[in-house]
């Protein structure tokens, strides 16, 4: 775990990444913006304010209430978005890490988007709790860390082994090995933790999940 946090770290910025960093940026923040336009328009809506002065008060207490809300939803809108380019992350992950050992399938696309689907919905439900958390004093950031680091090591862990094996197997691996990848899912939920670094999440997360997956479950042709 120690060595393959550091490696992935630098994995996500070398060329190949970045042009997938991009496009996953790209379209997660059109989906925030449009997301908070959407919202802002529907609450100046609803309020019915005719006055100019109170329509501008209520869109930036909305702004800053869809701030705070969405910063938290960051993560699962990325990984969502991710879906589209996991199989392709983990694809250049694999031949970094062992080019002599036999290639991931890659998974069917709707296989791939549901699991992205589901991550991302149980990933915003996990977060909304910790947003609520927020009012309980000295456990509010124990929690946001513990929830996002099962969740995250769970979830990123199936979607590394599935590319090797079937989808029961890889929850049979990865009950196996639950302590080890909650405490692998911590360097995932500081990702989450930090603004606009948090939009990095899907990026190091297969990278990192990939490396771990292989060490501890030796992929055929490997040494």
């Amino acid at each position: 775990m120690f060595s393959a946090a550091p490696a992935a770290f630098r994995q996500i910025f070398t060329p190949p990444f970045r042009a997938i960093l991009w496009k996953v940026l790209a379209l997660t923040l059109a989906i925030l913006a449009l997301t908070g336009l959407g919202l802002d328009n529907l609450v100046l809506h609803y309020a019915g304010a005719t006055n100019p002065w109170i329509s501008s008060a209520l869109s930036v207490l909305t702004g800053l209430g869809l701030f705070v809300g969405l910063v938290y939803f960051v993560a699962p809108v990325s990984s969502l978005v991710a879906g589209f380019f996991l199989d392709e992350l983990a694809q250049r992950v694999e031949r970094e890490t062992g080019p002599e050992t036999m290639p991931g399938r890659a998974l069917p696309a709707g296989t791939a988007m549901c699991l992205a689907a589901k991550f991302a919905v149980v990933s915003g439900l996990v977060n909304l709790c910790a947003l609520l958390l927020l009012l309980v004093p000295g456990i509010n950031l124990v929690a946001f860390f513990c929830a996002n680091a099962y969740l995250l090591g769970r979830e990123y862990f199936e979607l590394a082994a599935l590319r090797y094996r079937p989808l029961e197997e890889a929850r049979a691996l990865r009950r196996k090995h639950a302590i080890y990848l909650f405490l692998c899912g911590f360097p995932i939920a500081a990702f989450v933790a930090v603004p606009i670094v948090n939009l990095l999440t899907p990026l190091f997360g297969v990278a990192f999940m990939v490396r771990v997956h292989k060490r501890i479950a030796p992929l055929p042709g490997a040494a």
